[in-house]
């Protein structure tokens, strides 16, 4: 991940629950708080009920892997923060992308395209 680090510290993730916006679909919800930074950092949350530990990491693995893709789209100077829902551990990886970008879209997160 070229602009993203990643955002570890408990004090950071409730921060953002308590005083960021959200936005939710039937895979994921997504927390975000703009910041002053450079660069923005990635939190990822999947809890036990979405399955056992490999379960949980595989779907961690798929979640960072379709933000690493589309990084670039994302606007710099943000702290995310990924909830996986338990369907994301039965869905598809496109699906999972899909949702993660349109989750996105939905709280205005990613830059957009110019023509031309």
């Amino acid at each position: 991940m070229k602009h993203t680090v990643a955002l570890k510290l408990n004090r950071d993730f409730q921060r953002l629950y308590r005083k960021g916006k959200s936005a939710v679909s039937p895979c994921l919800a997504l927390y975000v708080r703009e910041t002053r930074r450079p660069y923005s950092r990635l939190g990822l949350t999947v809890g036990v009920k979405v399955g056992k530990a490999v379960v949980r990491n595989k779907v961690r693995r798929r979640l960072r892997e379709a933000y690493r893709i589309h990084e670039d789209r994302f606007r710099p100077g943000l702290d995310l923060v990924v909830v996986a829902r338990v369907r994301a551990a039965h869905v598809p990886y496109r699906e999972l992308e899909r949702s993660l970008l349109r989750t996105a879209d939905k709280l205005g997160l990613l830059v957009k395209e110019r023509a031309g």
